[in-house]
């Protein structure tokens, strides 16, 4: 019974420690610890017999405790590869629709370089025919000018017509007031 309550005191003070650890200690901490308390078990003054089947529970404990452990990095491990394989997938995406992009933008610059070519040739082929095209040019945009002008006065004269023809109504109107009054 001495054996349990002494077994009793050091347990509170081995999960302290134990929890103080960082979860990512070393085996060599784990190990450090198990043989601390192998050694307080020892001196505890206890029976060999329960010395050994406390030995026995401490060392299955830790063994336990660093299979949980190596099983967790592991995890940690896994999932951090699987981080990385989903960032190398994602970039590789991404590279492959940035180089589809690339390909259209050199196509569509080759296309405007064509037509771009194509208009500065017409353009010199304009300059041989320009003299020719510059007199048409010229009647046309003078006989432009020519029915502007034809139109302005006509615009003009209907002006003056509408004034002419507004006076007229106003007489006449005058008139018939006066005619309207000696009749009566």
């Amino acid at each position: 019974m001495s054996s349990q309550l002494s077994h009793n005191k050091d347990q509170p003070r081995i999960r302290k420690s134990l929890s103080d650890s960082s979860p990512t200690s070393s085996t060599a901490t784990t190990k450090s610890l198990r043989h601390e308390r192998l050694s307080r078990l020892s001196s505890s003054g206890s029976s060999d017999v329960s010395n050994d089947t406390t030995t026995n529970h401490a060392e299955s404990y830790f063994s336990r405790r660093e299979n949980r452990l190596s099983a967790r990095k592991k995890a940690e491990e896994e999932s951090a590869n699987n981080d990385y394989k989903k960032m190398y997938e994602k970039a590789l995406a991404t590279n492959q629709r940035l180089k589809s992009r690339l390909e259209t933008s050199k196509q569509e610059l080759v296309m405007i370089q064509e037509q771009l070519q194509r208009a500065q040739q017409q353009k010199g082929r304009k300059g041989e025919c320009g003299s020719n095209m510059l007199e048409t040019e010229k009647k046309e945009s003078w006989s432009l000018k020519k029915k502007i002008s034809d139109m302005e006065e006509q615009v003009k004269v209907k002006a003056d017509l509408k004034m002419e023809n507004q006076r007229l109504k106003d007489e006449n109107g005058a008139l018939i007031r006066v005619i309207t009054k000696l009749s009566k």
